[in-house]
Formats: structure tokens, sequence, C-alpha cells
């Protein structure tokens, strides 16, 4: 079977489609062929895959082919066994009749013949040539029609379809198809099985000596190829992956010796996607394919199919995972491979890889998830075809152009050096290429960085290349070893030995090249020179490299630098529209730096951005310090001011451990440079990193509301040097709100930062109430203001570094919500006495906060003075509540100071800021009108508001006097003695006993030395008629809230004028002396001595009345006129008025009187008037009834009516009030209209 190879090879390159036969019976198919072709190709069509399922497929390729053509004529029995997939799918018989008798005798009998073959399929299209209008035609085509259907249709399948040749509907179309289709159907599963069953034999005998691999590749690459001329591409790509897993099988078992492949001309290009690059027969070796090629064809199969099926993503992947196992493979065959054969066979794989792929992607019907997996994929395939281009760049001697950067030096390092079994030799007539390699290294010396700043440069091989080639020569001596390392001298900067001295170097690479070239007269033995081996290599890539515009790449650094630049831009930018975003910025870092080479330094600042920002974010600092001082320098180069002086506090925020110290303070110095500068656009720095700051240790600091006070702050610096702040302030977050906080907080003097820790205190102005924790610290140095929102935890020394950028949740300052911070009370409740002076105390007590420095301001009220030139006493002040023992609240008997009182303003002593103290200051309440007596005549309503007198107080402290407390107390002021008259008795003579009773007004014992009274017009003393009382009991005490009587023996005197009489008073004098407290109220005036009795005077006015003796009417309650009252029943309440004299008083004389009813509303209910107006003669005798009718609301013993005689006075009226005290009333009576009987 494997000699039919190159026929299989053939017949799969022209067999593309289906075919189907035509049975032209009848020699109709020149009529129909553009009828029938037009349907091609199958526009949809229900296939059965490999598991049997239905599978709708569009645009089956198919194609007609007649039976008698050549293409099906002269196949031998043989080769339609092994290619059965070309044979036809399908017959269609051509058949057409006019007479019933010629379809029975010759028609209907060259058919059975034609289908008797059970393995076609067929079906029969019956062509009628009648005209429509002729009608006896169109009837016996119709019915040799029906004979031909009974005949050829059976029960399970109709097998004719009639054509009309004039004009075929659109149903001839439909049944046609659907009958073709079913025949294409069966005729591929038939075929499926066959394949299947014959694989399955073969795949039994893969461990027999009879196993033949071109058999079984043969069979399966049919049933794959015949899958896809279905338009089953899945089903084919399942085939190809069976077949490469037993290939994998195949060649990997034990057995004898295989070629690989990979010699041929050409063969350096990778072929994953022309599964024709090369014959079939041309890479088969002993019934086995060579590997080298064979693996490339059969993905280049899979890859066919996936693009069919629009799957160019997953093209990538399987293409990135082959080239990279393949290049393993490669690897086990390097040295029987020619030079870098490898390396040039992964860069054209990925290049072609990415081409094909991009051509065939549409990015508009992806998800964004397989979208940005294909630009990873397509980021991989450039980063490994980077890598491998740079490793022979560097083979060449282009290595001094190629950066020496982190993830170069990363790739590189760890990409092992190609392994031929020799090592290429130096060419003959190379001594100008020798030399200019040798010029190349030379010159090419590593850029200084700004800031002078020095690093190992990192190594871009995984060892010597020179101690690597000359190792792999089979002609090294032993004995040549020194001239070795001699020669390493003249390589690039990773080569060299660092053990030599450079003049030692320098020497010796003169001497050779004074001496001639020697490269072709050097004897064998000798080694070979780093120039020697890149010119070796350039030539050895030369035979190996077949593309000549890959070799162009190779020809100069230009040429080189161009195509490593697209290489590491393709990768960048398929990363940077993947998910591996990061991959992209790191190779960005690239190509920043050869635009920095070549001059463009703008684009260079933005990819270097880039590359630090990312770096910055995941906190790699090693290779931030290695990126950061070229963007630094890029910034400088472009007058950037702004971001060069960013990125020196970024460098100087770096750990300190990553640069020395020299170059430390060169960061720093540039930055005290510019921001004593002249810039032309200041914009705040940030430098949170670098400056970081944190509350002091222990709690936080705790305020009242409204008090100021110093918060420090521990800030550390991150400068090398010392480092002067002109100004710097403190913004506070409250805690509880996302609002930036209250206003910065400035430090009003400059500041000296030492490298380290620093205590700045920063003076606090009133905050509102809350918690507030470090927002943000401000200032400026010289011309430049900075912004650092950096917090550090305040620790031990060792942790002075420690550095976050999370938001501090420790509060470092607290005010306390507004609260009582001091409380002023009168120490005196009682009444002191009027116009006199007198003390007045206040107890001051401060409420957990210090009263240091305080001022108390006394105003006095309207009618009150304060005596200033008194000194005030402050004492401690002890209450009953710190002294349970004590009886009252009084003073402890600690501390007294006396002070002036300048202006109401009273400061207080600093050792009375933590105690409570009781302050005494001097008043006077001044009250100019006359106290005036009581008697029934002349009744007086006393009110408390009249002797009240108001002070305002306000007390300032606090650290800044900014704490007020402002109160106004009332004092109650007083007469010493409330005085009342009433006549006792009056004598047969006319003489009348004038009581008058004295009742002390004050907390005080008052000793009343002497009284007088000095009696008005119309009366007169007996006796002596000095006005003295009748009996002498002085000095007379009287007790606070006592009361004392004095007995005047007085007598009516003849007046000529009774009104002059009425409007004058009398005058009583009293001489007193009072001895009380001044803690417990009224007290001695304040220039008496303690416990002293000053005699006091005085004087009160009297109103004396001549008294009515008898009175002229009498009121009387009358009975009721029940014997029981009940709620709801109307009473008539009946009172009787009399007339018992001729009344002297005027004002009662008239013949009308007013009447008035009270009764409480809740108990009765009046139903008559409440008031009104009675007649009653003046004539003595007289009487009047007044009756009004209630109604009593509760039952029980409740009060009735009174009944009042407004105008008259109650001297005048005899047995008021009238009427019982309390009066019974009974529940209402049981009502039997709402009873149910039982």
């Amino acid at each position: 079977m494997a000699n039919y190879l190159a026929q299989f090879q053939t017949i799969k390159s022209s067999c593309d489609r289906i075919v189907i036969a035509v049975e032209d019976v009848s020699d109709l198919w020149l009529n129909v062929k553009e009828s029938f072709e037009r349907r091609l190709p199958v526009k949809k069509a229900c296939l059965n895959n490999k598991a049997r399922n239905p599978v709708f497929v569009e645009n089956l390729p198919a194609e007609f082919i007649q039976t008698t053509d050549s293409r099906l004529r002269s196949r031998f029995p043989q080769e339609q066994y092994l290619f059965w997939f070309r044979e036809p799918y399908a017959t269609v018989v051509l058949v057409t009749c006019e007479d019933l008798d010629e379809f029975k005798t010759i028609l209907k009998p060259r058919l059975k013949l034609i289908v008797q073959n059970d393995e076609r399929e067929w079906f029969i299209v019956f062509v009628s040539k009648a005209h429509p209008s002729n009608d006896q035609a169109t009837k016996m085509a119709k019915k040799v029609y029906a004979r031909l259907e009974a005949d050829f249709n059976t029960k399970k399948r109709e097998r004719c379809c009639k054509f009309d040749l004039h004009g075929p509907d659109a149903e001839f179309w439909d049944d046609f198809d659907s009958k073709m289709v079913d025949c294409i159907r069966n005729t591929l599963d038939r075929r499926v099985l066959f394949y299947e069953e014959e694989i399955r034999r073969l795949s039994e005998q893969r461990f027999t000596p009879i196993w033949n691999f071109c058999n079984f590749f043969i069979l399966k690459e049919s049933l794959a190829f015949m899958f896809e001329m279905s338009n089953l591409h899945e089903d084919s790509l399942r085939e190809y992956d069976e077949l490469e897993l037993c290939y994998s099988e195949s060649v990997n078992s034990p057995g004898k010796h295989r070629e690989f492949g990979g010699l041929d001309t050409g063969d350096d290009q990778a072929a994953l996607l022309n599964p024709g690059f090369k014959a079939l027969t041309q890479i088969v070796q002993d019934d086995v394919f060579r590997e080298f090629e064979f693996r490339q064809y059969i993905f280049a199969c899979q890859a066919k199919l996936l693009f069919k099926l629009s799957r160019p993503i997953e093209v990538a992947a399987r293409g990135y995972t082959f080239v990279v196992g393949f290049s393993k493979t490669l690897a086990l065959h390097e040295n029987a491979l020619p030079f870098c054969f490898r390396e040039v066979w992964v860069i054209t794989a990925c290049m072609g890889l990415i081409k094909s792929t991009s051509s065939n992607y549409d990015d508009g019907t992806v998800a964004i998830e397989s979208e940005k997996e294909f630009y990873r994929l397509q980021g991989d395939l450039y980063s490994l075809c980077r890598v491998k281009f740079m490793r022979l760049a560097y083979l060449i001697g282009y290595g001094v152009e190629i950066e020496k950067s982190p993830v170069n030096s990363a790739s590189l390092s760890m990409l092992p050096w190609p392994k031929p079994a020799t090592w290429p030799s130096v060419p003959p007539d190379s001594s100008a290429e020798i030399m200019t390699k040798e010029k190349m290294i030379l010159q090419a010396k590593p850029r200084e960085k700004l800031f002078n700043i020095h690093r190992k440069p990192l190594p871009l091989e995984p060892s010597l290349l020179l101690r690597e080639a000359n190792r792999r020569r089979a002609f090294l001596s032993v004995g040549n070893i020194s001239e070795l390392y001699d020669s390493a001298t003249d390589g690039s900067g990773s080569d060299a030995n660092p053990k030599l001295s450079p003049n030692r170097s320098a020497s010796n690479f003169m001497q050779r090249t004074m001496s001639g070239p020697a490269t072709s007269e050097t004897s064998l033995d000798r080694p070979m020179r780093l120039s020697e081996i890149h010119v070796a290599a350039e030539h050895a890539l030369k035979r190996t490299i077949s593309d000549p515009d890959f070799m162009t790449s190779l020809s100069s650094v230009e040429e080189f630098e161009k195509r490593y630049m697209e290489l590491t831009k393709g990768a960048a930018d398929n990363y940077h529209r993947s998910w591996w975003k990061r991959h992209g910025v790191v190779l960005d870092g690239e190509i920043a730096a050869l635009f920095f080479k070549h001059g463009n330094y703008d684009l260079a600042a933005k990819s270097y951005e880039k590359v630090c920002a990312l770096y910055s974010a995941e906190g790699w600092e090693e290779l931030l310090a290695d990126v950061l001082p070229d963007l630094a320098e890029c910034q400088k180069i472009l007058n950037d001011e702004a971001g060069y002086l960013s990125s020196c506090v970024k460098l100087l925020s770096l750990d300190s451990g990553l640069f020395s110290s020299k170059e430390r303070e060169a960061f720093q110095s540039e930055v005290v440079r510019l921001a004593h500068s002249e810039m032309e656009h200041l914009v705040p720095l940030d430098v949170s990193s670098l400056i970081t700051f944190a509350g002091s240790a222990g709690p936080p600091l705790e305020l009242c509301d409204g008090d100021p006070g110093t918060l420090s702050v521990a800030v550390w610096s991150g400068f090398p040097d010392n480092i002067t702040l002109e100004s710097l302030s403190l913004r506070l977050s409250a805690s509880s709100s996302a609002d930036e906080g209250i206003k910065a907080i400035k430090s009003l003097d400059s500041h000296v930062l030492v490298p380290g820790r620093n205590v700045i205190s920063f003076d606090i102005p009133p905050q509102k109430p809350g918690s507030y924790v470090l927002g943000a610290l401000t200032g400026q140095i010289g011309k430049l203001s900075f912004r650092s929102h950096g917090f550090s935890q305040d620790g031990p020394v060792e942790t002075d570094e420690f550095m976050s950028f999370e938001k501090p949740t420790r509060p470092v300052l607290k005010v306390r919500k507004p609260r009582a911070l001091v409380d002023i009370t009168p120490a005196v409740s009682s009444a002191l006495l009027m116009n006199e002076l007198q003390w007045i105390g206040l107890i001051v007590k401060p409420i957990d906060y210090s009263l240091k420095g305080a001022i108390l301001h006394i105003d006095a009220g309207a009618e009150l003075k304060i005596e200033e030139s008194q000194m005030i006493e402050i004492e401690s002040y002890r209450s009953d509540m710190e002294h349970p023992g004590s009886a009252d609240s009084s003073v402890d008997g600690g501390r007294v100071e006396k002070i002036p009182i300048e202006n109401g303003k009273i400061k207080l002593p600093d050792w009375a800021s933590d105690v409570t103290t009781l302050v005494w200051f001097p008043v006077r309440a001044i009250d100019d009108t006359i106290a005036r007596g009581e008697s029934p005549a002349s009744p007086q309503k006393q009110s408390i508001v009249d002797g009240m007198r108001m002070i305002a107080l306000k007390l300032e402290f606090g650290v800044f006097h900014n704490q007020v407390f402002e109160r106004t107390i009332a004092v109650h002021f007083t007469n010493p003695f409330h005085v009342s008259t009433r006549v006792v008795d009056k004598c047969n003579d006319g003489t009348l006993l004038l009581q008058v009773i004295l009742r002390s007004e004050v907390k005080a014992a008052l000793h009343v030395k002497d009284v007088c009274l000095d009696l008005q017009s119309g009366f007169e003393h007996l006796g002596k008629g000095d006005g003295r009382p009748a009996s002498s009991l002085f000095p007379l005490v009287i007790a606070p809230s006592s009361r004392a009587g004095i007995l005047f023996m007085i007598r009516l005197s003849g007046t000529k004028d009774l009104d002059e009489v009425e409007n004058l008073d009398s005058m009583l004098n009293i001489k007193y002396g009072i001895s009380g407290d001044r803690t417990t109220g009224a007290h001695s005036p304040v220039p008496a001595k303690s416990g002293g009795s000053e005699e006091l005077l005085f004087k009160i006015a009297l109103k004396l009345n001549r008294p009515v003796l008898d009175p002229c009417l009498a009121v009387g309650f009358l009975p009721f006129s029940t014997d029981c009252l009940r709620v709801g029943q109307l009473v008539n309440m009946r009172w009787r008025v009399e007339r018992l004299k001729i009344p002297e008083d005027t004002s009662i004389s008239g013949d009308e009187i007013l009447y008035q009813v009270d009764a409480n509303p809740q108990n009765w209910m009046v139903a008559g008037r409440k008031c009104g107006y009675i007649s009653l003669s003046n004539v003595q005798g007289s009487r009047m009834e007044i009756t009004v009718t209630c109604v009593p609301l509760v039952s029980g013993y409740v009060h009735p009516p009174q009944l009042g005689l407004p105008e008259v006075g109650e001297t005048n009226i005899s047995c008021n009030p009238a009427g019982p005290h309390l009066v019974c009333v009974l529940p209402p009576a049981l009502s039997t209209s709402y009873c149910i009987p039982a």
C-alpha cells in the first residue's frame, strides 16, 4: 500500500469536491447540464458525522461527472479500494420516454441493469420533453412517469423525480436536492464504516512486525480528507489529531535509526502553514516519514482545517505550543543540523504564524475574552521570535548594541548557546571583518548614567561565549589557555575578565593589531578570539539562512535595530491589547532604550513613564532603580523640570541600599536646586514616599469644644542630608466623615529636617467636636510646594522607616462635644436686706477643666449697685456631697484670699483653678419707695418679683480665654418685716386697741429695739401720746419666720374732712438690729463687724380706716325643698338678704346690690343666672330672696354653690358665707326602661 503514496498525494491535490455521477441513458445531459450545475454547491445539506449525529453543512462542494468520463473509467479495482473517497457519492440516472411500450420493452430492462449494484446510491430523473400546449404528449409523459414510479419507488424510499424541460418548478429542485443529499449521506456513512474497520484492523497490528505506518497514514488521511471534502471539518481535525498521536508513538518507539531531516535547502524556513512544501515521497524512509517534515505537514493540515472553521485563535495557541515543543526536539538533533538552525527555524515559524493568524482573524465576531487571549498569543509569538533574534545578533557581534536590561538579561541568560558538533571556523580572507568586529567591541562603552550612577552590567549570555565556542572546537589546545583569557579582555563588558586590569587588556590588543592580521595564518591549536568567533558565526549563519530578507536584517547594526524594533513593538502592542498588559509595559522599556539611543527623547520619556509606573505599582524597586535614572535623564534633556523633579524625589524614595550615599546626596542637591530656582511652571510635588508622618505615641490629644491646643507630630525624612522647610502645614481629617477635613494648620517657623525622625509641634485652633486623624502634610521647600500623604507608625528607632499609604485609623485629636466646663450658682437662695450692703456669694465649680487665669465679669442690673470700694473674698468651698458628714454646705476652712474688683471684673487666683470656690462680693439693692403695711381695710398683694434683682455673670477662661460661660442669676431682696394691723377691741369709752403684727421676712434673728407709731389725722394716742406701745417689752427678738404683736391704744379724734383722713397714712418707725450669717441669708451690713448688732431703722406706712363695727346686711341660706338630692335632679338654691341698718358707707347705700353665684362646674350645673342685681330698699328690715336652679352632676358629699356680694365688703355682711359646708347628693334612681326580662 505504501507504493501508492505518490498517487495518493496526486489524487488528493486534484480532488477537492464530492463527485456525483450522471448516467445519461437518453442523451439528455447537454440539455440539463446548465440547470443542474447551477444548483452547486449544495446550499444546505444534512450529513452524519463520525459519531452518527446529524450535522447541517452549508455550501457542500460537489461536481457532476458523466459515467463515460475518462476520470471514472480509467480506475483499477485496487485503486477504487484504496482511494474510495474520490468515487462518486451519488448517481443521477437521466431518462425520458414518450411511449409506454418503449418503456416496458427497452427503458425498464436497461434501468434494472443499471441500478442492480447495491453499493451505488442512485435516483432517477425523468425528463419530460412534452410542451405544455401539447395535451396528448403531456398526458402520455405523466403515464410513463407514473409507471416509472410504480416500478422503482419503494415504501421506504422514493427514487424518482420529474424534470420538465420547458420550465421546471421549484418543487422539483427541492425534491432533487433532497434525493441527492440522501444519496451522499448514505454513501458517506457506508464509506466511513469501511475506513473505520480498516483502520481498526491496522491499529491492532501496531505492535507487530508487519506494522506499516504508511498504510495506516493513507487510510487515516483518506478518511480525514473525505470528511474535509464533506465540510465536516471537526471530524477531519479529529482524525489528524489521532494521526499525530499515533505518529508520536511510532517515532518514539525503540527500533532502528531513522533520519530526522532538516538538511535540505530551505528547511530553515518553517512550513507550518504549507502542507505541500514537500512531496510525501520525499520525506518517507523505510515506510516511516522523517520527523522534521512530517510533524510540520500534520500541523499544516490541522491549521488549514482550523482556518476553515474560523478559529485562528486556536491556530495561534496550537502553533505556539508546537513551536516550543518542536524547538526542544530540534535541540536533541542540533549537532546534526546546520549552525543555529533551531533559532532560525523558530523565528520563521513565529513570523509565519503571526502573519497567517492576523490575516484570518476577525475581531468583530469574538468575545472580549477570546480577543484578549488571541493578542496574548500574538505577543508570546513576537516575544519568542524577539529572543531568538537577539541570540543570533549577539552571536555575530551585535551584543554591545543590545540593552542590558533585566528583561533582556532574564531572557538571554537562560537561553543556552547553540550546540553544534564543531563550532564554525573563521573563513579565509576575513581579516577586514575581524578588524571591524574588534573596533566595534573596543569602541563600545557603557553609557554613563545621570548622577554618575554605576551599576554592574547584567549578563546577556548563559556563560562566556568565548569559552563556549573554543570548548566546542575539536582542535583546542589546553596549553594555550592563558591566551584564551588574554583574548577575553577584548570582548564586551559581559565577556571581559574582571580580574585583569584595563591597561593590560589594551596593551595585548595593540600588540596583536600591530602585528598584522593573523586569522588565516593562525595555527589550528590557537584559541579563537571573540571577534573571530563573531565572524565565524556570521559566515555560518549565511550558509544556514536561505531567506535573503532575513539575512538582510542581520547585515548591519541599523538593519538589526530596525527588525529588533519591529519585533519588540509588535510584542508590546499585542500585550497591551491582551490581559498581560504588564508584559507590554516592560517591553516598552526596551523600546524606550532604543529611542533614547537615537536621541528621540520625547518618545523615550513616554515609554519610560509607563515602565516606571508599573514597577512602582508592583513594588519592584530594584527594577525601578535601573529605569528611573534614564527617565530622569530624558526629562532633564527635554527641560521637563516638573517631571525631572518628581523623578529625583522618587529616586530618593527608593530603598537606600539601592544607591550609594553620594548618589542619594546628588539626588537631594538636584531637588534643592530646582526648588530654589526660577521654575516656569510651579507644580505641587508629592513627597508621600519621602516625607512621612505620624501622631505621637500614646493617647490622642483631647480638647474641649472651643479650645486650642498643641499637637506633636513625628515626621520622618527620607532625605540623606538635612533639608530646610520654609513652611509646614498639617491637615486633619474627621474620621467620621469623608470630607477633606479642617483648614490646614500652619507652623509659622521654618524647620530643618534631619534624616530620620523629627518631632514638630503645631498650634491647633479650636475645632468642631469629633475625632480627627492625620490627613496630609504640606509645606514649601524654597519656592516649591510639596504635599505628603504618607503615614508612618510612631515607634522605636528600628521602625522609623515604616511607611503605609493607607489612611490611619488611630485618631490623634479628640474634640469633645459641647458640655458644661464650669458651673456658677448662688451660694444663698434666701432673701437679703433691701437698701443695705449685703454679701452675695457665688459658687464657682470647675467641671474637669482648669480655670487658670479666668476672669469673672459681674454686671449688676437695675436698682442694684456693687460696692467696688470693698474687697471681695474668695475661699475654697466644700459641699454636702463631698463631705456627707457635714450638716450644711460650708467653707472647709481652707484658703481665703481678698482681692479687689475693678470695673466689675475679678481675676480668679491660680489656686482656685481646679477647686470649687466661693466668691463673696458686696452689693446694695436700692428701693426708693416706702414700704406699706397691711390692714383689713387696705389689703396688700405681695409679689416676689418686687424684690428681685438680676446679676449678669460672664466667666472667661481657657488658655486663650476662648471659653465663655454666661449666666444671669436672680437675687431676692426684701424688707426685714412684714407689718399688718387690726383693731382687736373697741372699749365702751371709744378706745381702740390697735394690734401691729411684725413678721420676720429674713432667715436671721431680728432684734427690735424700739417702735414708734406716728398716727395720721383722725386718730390719736392715749396715755403719754409719744407714739410708743402700750407695754414696753424691748428689746424684742423675732426669730426667722416668726411673728410678734405690739399693742397700741388709740382713739378716734374729730375731723372736719373725712376724705382727707382717708388719704393720709400713719408711719411706723422700727429700730432694730440683725444677727445672721451670710452663708444662710440676710446678715449685718458689710461695714459692721461679724456678729455685730448695728442699729438699723425701718420705716413703713400704715393705712388706718375708721372701723366698721356693725354689719349692715345679713345673708342666710334657706333649706332645700326636698329631703334628698339626686344626680340629674333640679334643685332650687335659695338665699335671703336682709338690711340690718342704714349703711353709713355711701358705696353700699344704693337700692341695687350685685350678687354672684359661684359653683364648681364639675359638680354642679347652674340652670339660672349666675350673677345679677337685686333691688333692696335702704329701709331697715327690708328683705329680698334670691333663687337659682342647679343640677347636681356627681354623687357624694360636695360643696354647694355659694352666694357672694362682690361690691359689699365682708365686714358689712353677717353670716358670710351662708349655707352648709357640704351637701349629700345621691346617685340617680334606677330606670326600668332598659331592663330585659329573664
